[in-house]
């Protein structure tokens, strides 16, 4: 004996018009933002918890780069296997407070706000972690969108990662110079050593270009040898910085 719905329900059922349900088509739109909205807000955690202990594979940046027509030179090396000279040297260059603060230099953001007022470059506020958060997630560019999303990005970095694994990520995805990226693939590509046999003086001049890796290239510049000096002044712990 065959059983056939009756009324509404089997009209529905015959014609496919389940999607003329009041509410169906508004609820399913608004399902599907809120799970956008979940995935931006928890999206960038989820893959810095897998970035605790796992190398990332490629960063937006490596990729753009790949498209303007730069290969990809990398190559992964714990922090122990990376020479203390450099971990000093882009501390010194790029953020003398790394140690001391919980992602931002706000004493840097205030200088930055009052040289943006007075119309003129704003340089220097940027740290280790903000630098960081850019490259494992972002784009090149001084948007407020973008800048906005980096500062988001280092509230989970700074809450998820010890100081030990961000300058781990850091000195592995920072780009040294066109297609390089990484201390190890820096120190071989400039000196023909592993990025745990630099120098004092290389590892300086390393961090001297990484403001403007595409155009800078290692040398004994004034800046160069500013940074050798701070880096007198930068101390490592038992285990690795900040410890």
């Amino acid at each position: 004996m065959d059983f056939k719905p009756e009324g509404p329900s089997r009209d529905r059922l015959e014609t496919g018009d389940e999607e003329d349900a009041p509410g169906g088509l508004p609820t399913r739109l608004a399902l599907w933002a809120a799970r956008a909205l979940l995935a931006v807000f928890f999206g960038p955690a989820i893959i810095l918890l897998i970035y605790m202990v796992v190398p990332p594979p490629v960063t937006p940046l490596m990729l753009i780069r790949a498209v303007e027509g730069y290969g990809i030179s990398k190559s992964w090396r714990p922090l122990s296997e990376i020479s203390p000279n450099l971990q000093r040297a882009v501390i010194a260059a790029e953020d003398s407070k790394f140690c001391l603060h919980g992602g931002f230099d706000w004493e840097a953001v205030d200088t930055a706000i009052e040289r943006y007022k007075g119309g003129r470059r704003v340089v220097g506020a940027s740290t280790i972690s903000m630098q960081t958060s850019k490259n494992l997630f972002l784009w090149p560019g001084r948007t407020f969108l973008r800048k906005g999303g980096e500062a988001y990005i280092t509230v989970w970095l700074e809450t998820l990662l010890s100081k030990r694994r961000i300058l781990e990520l850091y000195l592995n995805v920072i780009e040294f110079g066109p297609g390089i990226y990484g201390a190890e693939a820096a120190a071989r590509h400039y000196y023909g050593v592993s990025a745990g046999q630099l120098s004092h003086a290389q590892a300086a001049q390393l961090a001297a270009v990484l403001p403007s890796p595409l155009t800078r290239r290692p040398s004994n510049t004034g800046y160069a040898a500013t940074i050798s000096a701070r880096m007198n002044s930068i101390r490592l712990g038992k285990h690795g910085p900040c410890d």
